[in-house]
């Protein structure tokens, strides 16, 4: 059956925005002399830039103050987003539910600005469009609070709620919020956590959403 509502993670998941995110958080450690690991990309994706800056600290030394080292990865962020596309077959499945009229809305561990630059780039920005940023919630993934706060911004109950997500921590978010965990991995084969649906494919994930 088709879910009463579907929340969309955003970053790698319905925007093919992970490697932007990578090569800006790279730069930042560079312009502070410190030296990105080989598996930055897979130790930072899901992650809020809270938790991201205490790594930062913690593990590579990070001295600069958190605004002004998140301004800093902003700001390669967001020099040019021109390269920036949909992930394949996301957007498609977004618009097949949304002329379903089914409720969506956006839910994202990126902070408001990031949310809001990355819908734009790709034409998903329209009016009356539901989105959860990090900033509109106490606590961000892997934490119920921001998928409980978009099926109040839609009135829908969470157990008739669907999540996709590319990420564990998301997934994980989403099966404590109650509702359906689809997991939508990078890479086929990766694992989701317990109780997820794992699909491979936006093939698969048209029929884990009940739409053949």
């Amino acid at each position: 059956m088709t879910p009463k509502a579907v929340f969309w993670d955003l970053d790698g998941t319905l925007v093919d925005s992970e490697p932007l995110h990578a090569a800006a958080l790279a730069a930042a450690m560079r312009s502070e002399g410190l030296v990105p690991p080989g598996d930055l990309h897979e130790r930072a994706l899901g992650q809020t830039a809270a938790h991201i800056y205490a790594m930062m600290r913690e593990e590579f030394g990070l001295t600069l103050p958190f605004p002004d080292w998140i301004e800093r990865k902003y700001s390669h962020y967001l020099a040019d987003l021109s390269g920036l596309r949909p992930r394949p077959g996301a957007i498609e499945v977004f618009r097949d539910l949304k002329a379903l009229g089914i409720p969506q809305a956006v839910v994202s561990n990126s902070d408001r600005m990031v949310v809001d630059a990355n819908l734009s780039a790709v034409g998903l920005l329209y009016p009356g469009m539901k989105t959860v940023s990090r900033n509109d919630v106490r606590e961000g993934k892997p934490h119920a609070e921001p998928f409980l706060r978009a099926a109040w911004l839609v009135d829908v109950e969470p157990a008739g709620a669907a999540v996709v997500e590319d990420s564990v921590i998301g997934a994980s978010a989403g099966l404590a919020a109650g509702m359906k965990a689809i997991f939508w991995p990078e890479r086929p084969g990766m694992r989701g956590p317990a109780g997820a649906v794992t699909v491979n494919s936006a093939d698969e994930l048209r029929v884990a959403l009940g739409l053949g």
